[in-house]
């Protein structure tokens, strides 16, 4: 069995968030974001930066997974962005490494942060996902969530909002 670990981001992590993030990213959406887009979205300097102007500021509330010492998952929420979603917790992302997927880790990050949402005073989240990553939404169904017939554009793609219950 391996060493798992689930830990506050802090700063001096913003090269592993972005690691995990474009490499993410890359394996998940290679087949859903134009491959021009996909390259744009992945540059690793762009994602350390953001990560770190995130830490600095201490904005969200970031998480990283760490099997047997090296970081594998990442997850970050807050409260909504959307206007009409005021009071609801936002899940803004939860990325894996594709050599640890299906393994149990996404789940375990993601029990993490729904307590920690409940622990906050949230009573119901909400999260965005591309319409068509069917392995995402098989995940976020496995979890509780259900789509709630709204949708928006992103990075010239169609996302969907998924809510539960905590």
């Amino acid at each position: 069995m391996n060493n798992v670990n689930i830990r506050r981001v802090k700063q001096g992590d913003e090269k592993a968030l972005a690691y995990i993030q474009t490499g993410s990213w890359k394996a998940a959406f290679a087949d859903i974001i134009p491959p021009d887009t996909l390259r744009k979205c992945t540059e690793i300097t762009r994602a350390e930066n953001m990560y770190a102007g995130l830490l600095a500021a201490n904005k969200g509330n970031g998480y990283i997974l760490e099997v047997d010492g090296e970081p594998h998952c990442i997850a970050y929420w807050d409260a909504s962005r959307t206007g009409e979603m005021s009071g609801y917790a936002e899940l803004i992302c939860i990325h894996s490494l594709r050599a640890n997927w299906r393994k149990g880790y996404g789940s375990m990050m993601m029990k993490r942060i729904l307590d920690d949402m409940r622990l906050a005073g949230f009573t119901k989240v909400m999260l965005w996902v591309f319409e068509e990553n069917h392995r995402a939404i098989s995940f976020y169904k496995m979890h509780g969530f259900a789509a709630n017939g709204k949708s928006q554009q992103a990075v010239g793609l169609m996302e969907v909002m998924y809510e539960r219950e905590l």
